[in-house]
């Protein structure tokens, strides 16, 4: 069973235990530099957790931490972010937590960013009915070099 709920300190541990593996770094793109960094890991959620303009939530499965989905405002327009532990992939749980997370948001529209190879967020971002409005290109630095991204957009 997926459940979202709002994130506890202690979750963090889990997060940063998430954004060692380097699939999915390499996957994100838009990861920190060094992500074995818990000083810049732990400033980073700081960030996130007290800045009101982001709603943010824990994602479990079955009672275990197995990601983080958030909500925050990107070029005056809200933005959808999410990030699964990589043990969990392919088993529905992203496609599961967006779709619970999105009916706190019925405002529309909702945008979201991947890089053009994630085709597994592409296909969790269509299942719910975001579509292809432009591209963009920016330095990656789990890749360290620039990478293109999909910027979908959901308006119904």
């Amino acid at each position: 069973m997926i459940t979202l709920r709002p994130v506890d300190p202690t979750d963090l541990d889990e997060f940063f235990n998430h954004q060692l593996e380097p699939t999915a770094n390499h996957m994100a793109a838009f990861a920190a530099k060094n992500p074995s960094d818990r000083g810049v890991f732990n400033h980073h959620w700081q960030n996130i957790l007290i800045d009101e303009s982001i709603t943010v939530r824990t994602i479990e499965s079955d009672g275990d931490v197995v990601g983080s989905v958030l909500m925050y405002l990107n070029e005056g327009l809200p933005e959808i972010s999410y990030w699964i532990d990589k043990a969990h992939w392919g088993q529905g749980i992203t496609t599961d937590a967006v779709g619970q997370f999105l009916k706190e948001f019925p405002e529309r529209p909702i945008r979201a960013r991947t890089v053009v190879d994630n085709l597994g967020s592409i296909k969790v971002l269509e299942r719910w009915g975001f579509a292809e409005v432009g591209r963009a290109k920016d330095f990656a630095n789990a890749r360290g070099s620039v990478v293109e991204e999909v910027i979908m957009e959901l308006t119904d």
